[in-house]
């Protein structure tokens, strides 16, 4: 008998763990993104969407860009230890840039070093958290630990901006950047208290100079892949610049302030909360209800 109960992998005391730690570090890195993006925009620059437009390149660009590499890392190391490296080295950017701007000697282009200081770190570390999870619940519960995943990434989504809207206001960016070095705190104490004896074994690929090639053959005999590949190609290409638009539009058009972006940062995700929790309940996903959820994305994006 199939289990569809919502919640069946946090029967797992390593699963329980890892997601109270990775949902606090999720609401920092969520607060740091709104306080880097109105550091560019408000202070550094003139309300230039194209500094904020570069910023979240730098940041973004290098998971593309080092794929090979972060994939084989994942693949071939401990994937605790790894993370472990990888959060603690993100909580020490955070410190730097914190430290930078509270110190009011912040530039651009510190801003610039700093999104591709985070971008390349986290390019290893999200590849490794994303099939630790694997190593957590087993691949029968796979599927509903990555979509509890996605709710809590989301539900920090929601939290995170509002509360750095705030934050902003109050105290200013450079609190918020040390208030996420700080977050990391609870997904490294996460993992160090986790049981090593329950985690589950992995069998590790070997080695393959033509792994990567071959990767690619595999996607291109399999229709349905690359029929999901080229939807989140147009997803993401074109409607997930949500960080740009909105913030200039805060500033531009509602001549709002840091709560206000905040809040509306925050209210993007009530819908992505929503669809996890729906994805939660399956036992595998529905090439016909991705077709329609995708289209329907299209549709509101041309209406707005």
């Amino acid at each position: 008998m199939s289990d569809t109960r919502l919640f069946r992998s946090l029967r797992f005391y390593n699963y329980r763990v890892w997601a109270i730690g990775a949902l606090v570090s999720n609401i920092g890195t969520w607060m740091q993104r709104i306080a880097q993006d109105w550091l560019v925009l408000t202070v550094l620059t003139d309300h230039d969407a194209s500094a904020v437009g570069i910023t979240i390149a730098l940041q973004f660009g290098p998971q593309l860009l080092l794929l090979p590499l972060t994939g084989y890392a994942a693949d071939h190391f401990d994937r605790r230890r790894l993370i472990l490296l990888t959060q603690a080295l993100l909580g020490l950017l955070a410190v730097g840039l914190g430290l930078v701007t509270l110190t009011g000697v912040v530039t651009l282009w510190q801003v610039y070093v700093f999104a591709l200081g985070l971008g390349c770190v986290t390019a290893f570390d999200a590849p490794a958290r994303q099939t630790f999870v694997n190593d957590l619940v087993g691949e029968k519960h796979l599927s509903n630990a990555v979509a509890l995943n996605s709710t809590s990434f989301n539900a920090a989504r929601m939290i995170g901006p509002a509360i750095a809207g705030l934050l902003i206001a109050a105290v200013g960016s450079g609190w918020v950047f040390m208030i996420n070095a700080a977050s990391f705190a609870a997904v490294l104490g996460s993992l160090c208290l986790l049981r090593l004896d329950e985690l589950l074994p992995v069998t590790r690929p070997r080695h393959n100079a033509g792994g990567l090639t071959e990767g690619f053959r595999y996607v291109w005999r399999r229709p349905e892949l690359k029929a999901i590949l080229l939807m989140l190609f147009i997803i993401g290409t074109f409607g997930f610049n949500f960080a740009v638009y909105i913030s200039t539009m805060s500033v531009r058009v509602f001549h709002g302030e840091a709560g206000q972006y905040g809040l509306l940062t925050s209210s993007l995700a009530v819908g992505s909360v929503t669809g996890a929790l729906l994805a939660a309940k399956r036992e595998r996903p529905d090439m016909r209800l991705l077709c329609f959820s995708t289209l329907g994305f299209g549709v509101c994006c041309g209406l707005a």
